[in-house]
């Protein structure tokens, strides 16, 4: 079975095994990335991508950061469709290996994990790929048959990213309603609820040190709501693990009236194995959380859904997480799997259990087809121009806070293919980058939490002189793209970027030794964990 979750994800990867980099809408990936305030989560901006930009940085020194941005995903996804099956020899031994290839392939072969990848949420997958393992772990600890080392572990590889620890602290809770003799259902929420918030706290520190959480993110709520595909309503969208915010970030196939037949078969492979699922109560517990997983993001996209989670974020500014609703029907996936293992077994009296997971298999990998080699070509392989190094190198010799000019946060370069993407820039240099974090959408600019930034870049748009851009702590400008040249001096300028030096200082960020501490906690909590897997792991072989 690994084999089979393995060859699923490098059919979908497969143009991002060469060299390049990879670089799609949120994705970034650099040759080298740095422990700077952004990566410690000490900038302005919300810590969204904390500890995955620490790991990255550290992971860095050794191996080009492009080589481990691909591997994780790689990685990601092959755990997605290996847990899956996992899961169903764990809670529905009965589906046997045929049940397995059927949960691996909905796992993996779905419009979730095509337009997440379309969206450039690597990260993201990755902890989508831990959720079936954290139901493992939980499940094998109710019945009595696993330690707690795995479960340790699966949270904090989840915990690369703040919603890919909330989803693995989701199921693990849900998953303690497995029945069964071994560890309380009390010990092992409590474990999980530990273990969450110990992997959590590099952007729970961040929040509160940085002060960067804010209630402008409630602007965002109607732009980033869930949104119903052609021919079927947001809820069916939904069932379908599909309905992303983003329509430019969907399978070409899931434009049309094709979306209808592809969702069509995902529910109709889901709904064969739901009578026997039911009735196994290992897997009860899942099913449930994947109604509830559809369910809630459809009615947050309605009128008074939107009007009611735009005032709570407003009143919470840190839940400003949930406004993307799509992306937690991930918490659907674990119990679409349990399903799909269990068609086989409700087909058995008619169909041999192999002809129909092949069918079953067949059919969701051809209402799919083109998620297939970086969904359709659009997830490839991309080369930095010479010139971005040549900047890089510049700035890392002497970091000192970067203004960049154009002021959008989305960049569009005809070396990095049609789609936008995020600013590489902050992530390849060691110093202070200056980001509004602004993003218009469909016309609305969602406002970010860069106050600085947006001061520094008005006065570029007014043209001032390099002494006002002195006194503001501006050290460097980076022009990406043709632009027309500044009044400043020259240090490199081609046709793909342009850098000058104004020699300005920032002031030191606060609470780096703090959360370069936090971080570590939670690395320490990854580390043990897989340690204490492999011990235990290894022992029981011996034994």
């Amino acid at each position: 079975m690994p084999a089979y979750a393995l060859a699923l994800a490098l059919l979908v990867t497969a143009p991002l095994l060469g060299p390049g980099y990879l670089l799609l809408r949120d994705a970034v990936s650099t040759p080298r990335s740095h422990l700077s305030d952004a990566a410690l989560g000490l900038s302005e901006a919300a810590p969204r991508a904390l500890p995955q930009d620490f790991a990255i940085a550290v992971a860095s020194w050794a191996v080009d950061g492009g080589v481990v941005v691909k591997a994780l995903l790689v990685a990601g996804l092959w755990l997605a469709g290996w847990g899956a099956a996992r899961l169903v020899s764990t809670a529905l031994p009965a589906a046997g290996v045929p049940g397995e290839f059927v949960a691996a392939t909905v796992a993996v072969w779905n419009p979730y994990v095509a337009e997440r990848l379309l969206q450039g949420h690597w990260s993201l997958l990755v902890g989508y790929g831990c959720l079936p393992w954290v139901g493992v772990a939980v499940t094998r600890l109710r019945t009595g048959l696993g330690g707690w080392w795995p479960l340790v572990a699966w949270i904090a590889v989840a915990g690369l990213t703040p919603t890919g620890l909330m989803l693995a602290a989701v199921v693990a809770l849900v998953a303690v309603a497995v029945p069964g003799t071994g560890r309380s259902r009390r010990a092992c929420a409590a474990v999980s609820l530990a273990v969450a918030v110990l992997s959590s706290a590099p952007w729970l520190v961040a929040s509160a040190a940085a002060g960067s959480l804010s209630s402008t993110q409630a602007t965002g709520v109607t732009a980033f709501a869930a949104r119903a595909e052609p021919g079927l309503g947001t809820l069916g969208s939904l069932a379908g693990l599909a309905g992303i915010w983003n329509g430019q970030a969907v399978p070409d196939s899931r434009t049309t009236l094709f979306a209808v037949v592809g969702t069509a078969v995902l529910l109709a492979v889901v709904a064969l194995g739901l009578p026997t699922a039911l009735r196994t109560p290992a897997t009860v517990p899942f099913l449930v959380l994947a109604a509830v997983a559809v369910v809630l993001p459809a009615v947050a996209a309605t009128g008074p859904g939107l009007a009611a989670l735009e005032a709570l974020i407003r009143t919470v500014p840190g839940l400003g997480v949930l406004r993307d609703g799509q992306k937690w029907v991930a918490l659907a996936a674990p119990g679409y799997a349990l399903a799909g293992g269990a068609a086989v077994l409700t087909l058995r009296r008619r169909v041999p259990p192999v002809a129909a997971a092949a069918v079953c298999c067949a059919a969701l990998l051809a209402v799919l087809p083109d998620l297939a080699w970086g969904v359709g070509g659009k997830v490839v392989a991309v080369r930095y121009p010479p010139g971005w190094a040549a900047v890089a190198a510049e700035i890392n010799a002497d970091p000192r806070p970067v203004a960049v000019l154009p002021p959008d946060v989305m960049r569009e370069f005809a070396w990095a293919g049609t789609a936008p993407v995020l600013d590489p820039l902050p992530r390849w240099v060691s110093a202070d980058v200056l980001t509004t974090g602004d993003l218009v959408i469909g016309g609305q600019t969602v406002p970010g939490e860069g106050t600085r930034a947006r001061a520094v870049q008005r006065l570029l748009a007014d043209g001032a002189d390099s002494d006002e851009l002195l006194r503001n702590g501006v050290g460097w400008v980076v022009v990406e793209g043709a632009a027309a040249p500044l009044d400043l001096p020259v240090v490199h300028r081609d046709a793909d970027i342009a850098l000058y030096r104004v020699g300005g200082t920032g002031a030191p960020a606060p609470h780096r030794a703090l959360m370069i501490a936090t971080h570590l906690v939670w690395l320490a909590t990854l580390v043990i964990g897989i340690a204490g897997s492999a011990w235990a792991r290894r022992r029981s072989i011996r034994s």
